[in-house]
């Protein structure tokens, strides 16, 4: 009877170890796409959540020895995102930088609400198809500059679904400038990526 009971406790934890197991492989993105989620979701296409991005996309400053790429954005997409968007906030940010004080690296705003990504290059692309804004350096973008040597390190995309129609701020505004602007319900959503760069 004992041994009965302990070979279905057994044969039942080895059921539920093999579903926790089913169950994370489905939650798994698929590499490189729509990672299928049911909400609002950010991606950059040919690439998963993570990965390292190759040299051309590092920041190109001469003033910095850690930033000799070729400062080339690279092409995010998105889907789902609430349905009373009208624009939509780029965002890249390094939280490591500056020795963890952070560094915003890119800031765009005025995207349309009805597009649904933008092409590898876009973040300098003539003429821009969003208002340009200012980044930590006070430029419109500057691709990762990470120390040379380090682990890859982490850059956050956030990108903001908002009610704001797409022509109702200034250009060059700043990261904490477009954020106060968002306040108030503008901000309906947001999703996020992670991309890592090293040298």
């Amino acid at each position: 009877m004992v041994l009965f009971m302990r070979s279905s406790l057994t044969l039942r934890g080895l059921l539920l170890a093999a579903v926790a197991v089913l169950a994370t492989a489905c939650a798994t993105p698929p590499s490189g796409g729509d990672p299928g989620h049911q909400g609002f979701s950010l991606w950059s296409p040919g690439r998963a959540d993570n990965a390292v991005l190759d040299s051309k996309y590092g920041g190109k400053h001469p003033a910095n020895s850690n930033c000799p790429g070729e400062n080339i954005s690279p092409a995010l997409a998105w889907a789902r995102a609430p349905s009373a968007t009208r624009s939509f906030v780029i965002l890249m940010d390094d939280q490591a930088g500056r020795a963890g004080l952070g560094v915003n690296h890119w800031v765009g705003y005025g995207i349309k609400g009805n597009a649904s990504g933008l092409p590898e290059g876009a973040a300098l692309a003539a003429p821009a198809t969003f208002t340009v804004g200012r980044n930590s350096l006070g430029m419109p973008y500057l691709g990762p500059c990470p120390p040379r040597g380090n682990a890859p390190q982490h850059y956050v995309y956030t990108l903001i679904a908002t009610s704001l129609e797409a022509e109702a701020l200034p250009p060059g505004l700043d990261k904490a400038a477009v954020l106060d602007a968002l306040k108030g319900g503008k901000a309906l959503g947001a999703a996020s990526l992670v991309l890592r760069f090293n040298h």
